[in-house]
């Protein structure tokens, strides 16, 4: 069993609460029950009225509403995905929770434990927590420039090491090298849990090699990262704008803790 922390928002602004979360078991989806707990542990990575502390690139990123919104309009399609990093940091074992709202049709996400691309200014390279407008992979886990899908929405999964070339692996966008360990629950009934047009919870909790993404309290994907070549245990963290159709996303009280 393993304990961590959610939001639940309120008129006054956002109370922390702490959390226990059920086993994995199959066919289930993961809940939270919760106790008080202070918020004093984690930290505000957005002040809400500027991009101070972030670089991204401000043709596709601005302060709006109190939220950082990355939007790509109609006639401005993207050639590659582009980030909005924080530059505070390189966290390793982490727990961020912010809320997202997306609109328009696409794909979106956050990236953590990555590396920028010294080619490829604002493109990152690592571990990113899905978000896409259909809810069809929200809340996978999807190794950005890399391995490809590790897990599915509602699969808890266990990554061995391999001995050749990521290429050798990542077929058809998926990495054929994971081992599947439980399910958690249906990838539609898990999809009801994600609210359309409105805001949502996005949970991320990175401890040692395990990945947890967390969509409105529900346990979306669980990764055991053994994979001691292509892992990684710190990095960069970031939003993502992806190619694509026009569309909007937007993040706001976006909080991190060290664990």
């Amino acid at each position: 069993m393993s304990k961590g922390f959610r939001t639940y928002l309120t008129t006054g602004g956002l109370i922390l609460a702490a959390s226990v979360y059920s086993a994995c078991t199959s066919g289930g989806s993961q809940t939270e029950t919760t106790n008080e707990a202070s918020q004093s542990d984690f930290i505000d990575l957005f002040d809400g009225t500027s991009l101070s502390g972030w670089r991204g690139d401000t043709a596709l990123w601005r302060v709006e509403d109190k939220a950082i919104v990355g939007e790509i309009r109609p006639g401005k399609e993207l050639e590659r995905n582009s980030f909005i990093i924080w530059e505070g940091g390189r966290p390793a074992d982490f727990e961020l929770i912010a809320e997202y709202r997306m609109s328009g049709q696409g794909n979106s996400g956050f990236n953590y434990r990555s590396e920028e691309l010294a080619d490829l200014p604002l493109a990152l390279r690592g571990y990113q927590a899905d978000i896409d407008a259909a809810n069809t992979y929200t809340g996978q886990n999807y190794e950005e420039r890399g391995r490809a899908i590790l897990a599915f929405p509602g699969e808890q999964v266990r990554l061995p090491s391999v001995d050749g070339e990521i290429s050798e692996y990542a077929i058809g966008n998926i990495w054929t090298a994971r081992e599947k360990i439980d399910s958690l629950g249906n990838r539609d009934s898990l999809k009801q849990h994600i609210k359309q047009d409105d805001w949502n919870e996005l949970r991320v909790v990175a401890k040692g090699n395990r990945l947890q993404h967390y969509i409105n309290g529900v346990l979306m994907s669980d990764v055991t990262d053994d994979d001691e070549k292509n892992r990684k245990l710190e990095g960069l963290i970031g939003f993502q704008v992806h190619v694509g159709p026009p569309m909007k996303i937007a993040f706001r009280n976006i909080k991190l803790k060290n664990l």
